[in-house]
């Protein structure tokens, strides 16, 4: 695995297909000191998705994914232009933020162990889409989310942090997922920075040799 210069900032690229909420919690963190990172490329797979306007507001390139007219698949050709685009960026850790295509090969091939996602639910429970609907139509009493590695699953990679949401009484769909999003907007700048201190280790240990 390469290892990531430590007197640097981790550079983050973001990959997202909606509101980029969980994008702006990162670069709220980054802008409060409490993440040591830089965003170098935005990219979305919806041409006028929000995050894409985030994105230039915070004067952070930003581009669109040619997914060649599918409406869910992430084609190689898509994968491959898309890890390129993050390489050229010199993108160290790749993020994705409501991301709503699976992650394959060659993508994952170009950044081994550097694909983190946030997922609205307690993985292993309730992977896929929409996984705060799930919880409320199974009856749990806790819900969450969980920050994990990215493979070639669906939301079943390694977890890094999770947090515990509960279901309270006269919860619907959108009062459930409100909160659950509260807690993604803090765990994930968390997560991110237990990642890149990790890189940061690997970089002492290396050194020392």
């Amino acid at each position: 695995m390469r290892t990531i210069r430590s007197h640097r900032k981790i550079r983050l690229g973001i990959l997202g297909s909606g509101s980029g909420s969980n994008f702006q919690a990162l670069l709220d963190a980054i802008a409060a000191d409490t993440l040591n990172a830089e965003v170098a490329l935005v990219l979305s797979d919806v041409p006028n998705a929000k995050i894409l306007d985030r994105a230039g507001h915070a004067g952070i390139r930003a581009e669109v994914i040619d997914c060649r007219g599918f409406a869910n698949k992430f084609p190689d050709e898509a994968q491959a232009e898309t890890a390129r685009a993050l390489q050229e960026a010199e993108v160290d850790l790749v993020c994705l933020a409501g991301f709503m295509r699976l992650i394959k090969a060659p993508l994952l091939a170009a950044f081994p162990e550097r694909v983190i996602n946030i997922h609205p639910s307690l993985l292993p429970a309730f992977p896929g889409l929409e996984a705060w609907k799930q919880a409320l139509d199974a009856g749990v009493t806790e819900a969450g989310c969980t920050v994990h590695y990215v493979d070639a699953g669906m939301d079943t990679g390694p977890h890094i942090i999770q947090a515990k949401v509960p279901v309270l009484e006269g919860d619907d769909y959108p009062s459930l997922h409100a909160r659950i999003q509260v807690e993604e907007h803090r765990i994930y700048p968390l997560a991110v920075q237990m990642v890149a201190d990790n890189f940061s280790c690997q970089t002492a240990l290396c050194s020392t040799k």
